[in-house]
């Protein structure tokens, strides 16, 4: 039954669902076990191990697919499993092709800055766009049924007395525009060092600052678990006796169900590595 709640656990988003359900069920990442025939009997590569820790990491999630052996793995020793995933967690993160994937997906976040255009810009712009306009119903006159030349007619006149306005250098829009202009560069500018701040407060240049992030967000997410909560079973399903537990969100649920000789060595291997971290 056990097993049934860990391998559900698995489509759970975070570092907290990566660390708890491929800890307690999943393999032994343990660099002296870490085997290419290890891994055959899983039904999973390397390169695959590695892009579920990604997954976790940087993507957020974590999922069992590829993995053949799942139930009979999790009977295994829970708590030495927590730690070696853990170790080759702190190993990989560590390595060239995490640090390229997650440089691709900082540069895939980094804002852009959008400049504002100059007055002269902006007129400039717009005169030209209402000239090209203008040659094209031009083309549409040239073209048209005898017919509905007329009504053409009429809208390439009346274009050709807007194109009047927008030339006219003391158009209200252009003034206005360049009254402002000087602010709206200010607060565009604000703007854009708001927004790359906190793009470098969510994405520091240093992975390992990011790693720590998602680690801390392991720790929060299975600092008050009740491992001795009891369970009733109702309509042939578990629920928490304690109906307050029974609210608390999937992830606390999922660290209940790895279990505390699970969790409570993967906590202190994480502040261990947190601290390493500056």
């Amino acid at each position: 039954m056990k097993n049934n709640y860990i391998i559900k656990a698995a489509k759970v988003l975070g570092i907290a669902a990566f660390f708890t359900i491929v800890s307690s069920s999943l393999i032994s990442f343990t660099l002296r076990s870490f085997s290419d025939d290890f891994l055959r009997q899983l039904g999973l590569t390397k390169p695959g191990a590695e892009e579920k820790i990604r997954q976790g990491i940087l993507g957020g999630s974590v999922d069992t697919y590829g993995i053949k052996n799942i139930k009979n793995i999790a009977a295994g020793n829970r708590a030495a499993l927590a730690k070696d995933i853990l170790a080759y967690t702190k190993k990989y993160v560590q390595t060239a092709d995490f640090l390229k994937n997650y440089n691709e997906m900082r540069d895939y976040y980094k804002p852009q800055f959008q400049k504002i255009q100059t007055p002269e810009e902006m007129r400039a712009n717009a005169i030209a766009e209402h000239k090209k306009g203008i040659a094209q119903m031009e083309e549409t006159v040239r073209k048209a049924d005898a017919s509905l030349k007329p009504v053409f007619e009429k809208a390439l006149a009346d274009a050709r007395e807007q194109q009047k306005k927008v030339e006219d250098p003391n158009n209200k829009s252009y003034v206005s525009y360049a009254k402002n202009y000087e602010q709206t560069v200010k607060f565009n500018q604000q703007n854009y060092d708001r927004n790359i701040a906190d793009w470098e407060a969510k994405y520091p240049s240093n992975p390992l600052l990011y790693v720590k992030k998602r680690l801390q967000e392991f720790l929060d997410e299975t600092a008050d678990i009740d491992f001795d909560a009891e369970l009733i079973t109702r309509n042939g399903k578990k629920y928490f006796a304690n109906p307050a537990y029974e609210r608390k969100g999937n992830r606390w649920k999922m660290a209940f169900r790895a279990g505390k000789d699970v969790i409570e060595p993967a906590r202190a291997f994480v502040e261990r590595w947190m601290s390493e971290i500056k």
